[in-house]
């Protein structure tokens, strides 16, 4: 029988991530990273997919070139058996709600994040 992480342990981790995505600089964001993140992590959503932390941060660093101060609320986190899954909003630096998603986790018996799979619409092409 594996021992299961808890819920809150689970929410900790999760939140160290989102917080890498407003990271001011690329130390920072690696600070939280190995916090949070196993080293081989891989995330995915309708517009990228990114294995390990230099392709994530990469894709970090560019929605925030994008969109100065972009940042992610989270409205709801549920958890269990070493998965989550977490409702958001992106914000701008403003803090104006620029769209709304859910991303689910996978965590490794030491409780940091293997897998990342956001879901969001696409804005309507231009």
């Amino acid at each position: 029988m594996t021992t299961d992480l808890a819920p809150q342990d689970l929410a900790s981790t999760w939140s160290a991530y989102s917080a890498a995505w407003q990271a001011g600089s690329p130390a920072e964001r690696q600070a939280l990273f190995t916090q949070a993140l196993h080293a081989d992590c891989r995330y995915e959503d309708p517009l990228t997919q990114a294995v390990g932390w230099p392709a994530l941060s990469a894709y970090m660093q560019d929605l925030q070139r994008q969109i100065p101060g972009v940042h992610f609320v989270v409205q709801r986190f549920r958890a269990h058996h070493r998965r989550s899954a977490a409702e958001w909003q992106m914000r701008d630096g403003q803090n104006h709600v620029l769209g709304d998603g859910v991303s689910f986790g996978e965590y490794a018996p030491d409780g940091k994040l293997l897998r990342m799979t956001g879901f969001f619409d696409l804005p309507p092409a231009a």
